[in-house]
């Protein structure tokens, strides 16, 4: 499918997700980012390009995001990564100010934006999911979660801000200081997500819901979300501080070897500790050179996890 718009625009080739626009007014974006959907500076260049897009084009109502990965809708962010694809954006104090200037975007899109959650969504990919305007869940395949602060990070790009105004100043803490995952039906009652539906039910319900929507006014829309975003939304200036407080975290020796015990676990690979990366958190010290704080916390992290099938897909057998 052609990446430009019916005027002519020359338009990016997306390689992080694919971009159906077949109908006019709902769009639908697939995220696809082997091996587990990790969110890089490509694909936050590319989301930034595709906002861009968005705001040119007068037909879309309705974006609707989901994932070609029946495990991960969005990781969390890749660590590793080069960042000199972050030269085609504007200047930013630190590298991960770019991911919080993209969530900013995001939330202020005059398009009705909707994440379609049916895998795990954590770190940047939680913060990705909060910074759209409705949030769908699977009941069965859907995880979210910010682990931070089992990295001794604070979540860098808006979650301390959303969450208090979106499930409450107490649930807020609960999920940023816990650190732990927060399955779908966990996740509705919380507030965390709009709703969780059945798997079975649930491409059936977002593709109705997305398509009502998209059939209504564009003008009705637009003044619906500037209304509600204007008593919602943090300002920009508290997200670009929990960027600045998530640069000095990495900054600190603590951070960089709490990553390195991780990678080193299988961390940012199709593994048992990224299945289950809520448990894991909770099992590693502060101090370099220590993965496991006692026996105990280690027996119990592993009898949590879950072998990987011969797939690679986390599915019991």
């Amino acid at each position: 499918m052609s990446n430009s718009l019916s005027k002519g625009t020359a338009l990016m080739a997306y390689t992080r997700f694919s971009l159906d626009r077949s109908t006019p007014s709902l769009w639908r974006v697939t995220f696809d980012n082997p091996p587990i959907n990790l969110i890089d500076p490509v694909m936050a260049v590319e989301l930034d390009a595709l906002l861009t897009e968005i705001e040119q084009d007068d037909r879309p109502a309705v974006v609707v995001f989901d994932s070609a990965d029946r495990d991960y809708f969005l990781a969390h962010f890749d660590i590793t990564a080069d960042r000199a694809p972050y030269d085609a954006l504007p200047a930013a104090p630190t590298p991960f100010h770019h991911w919080a200037n993209v969530l900013i975007r995001l939330s202020r899109s005059r398009a009705v934006t909707i994440s379609a959650l049916r895998g795990r969504a954590r770190g940047a990919g939680s913060e990705f999911a909060l910074a759209t305007d409705i949030r769908f869940a699977s009941q069965e395949r859907a995880v979210l979660g910010q682990f931070e602060v089992g990295f001794a990070a604070v979540p860098g790009r808006g979650p301390s801000t959303r969450l208090p105004g979106i499930v409450g100043r107490g649930r807020a803490f609960e999920i940023l200081l816990g650190g732990e995952d927060f399955d779908g039906e966990l996740a509705e009652r919380y507030g965390y997500v709009n709703r969780a539906i059945p798997d079975a039910e649930f491409v059936e319900f977002v593709n109705a819901f997305a398509e009502r929507v998209s059939r209504f006014d564009l003008l009705a829309l637009a003044d619906i979300k500037r209304f509600v975003n204007a008593v919602s939304l943090p300002a920009d200036a508290a997200l670009t501080a929990e960027a600045d407080a998530f640069a000095e975290a990495v900054a600190r020796p603590t951070t960089p070897s709490i990553i390195k015990q991780a990678l080193e676990r299988g961390f940012q690979q199709r593994s048992d500790v990224e299945l289950n990366l809520g448990a894991y958190v909770g099992t590693v010290v502060l101090k370099p050179g220590h993965e496991i704080r006692s026996p105990a916390a280690k027996d119990n992290y592993a009898s949590r996890l879950r072998p990987l099938d011969s797939a690679g897909t986390g599915e019991r057998g």
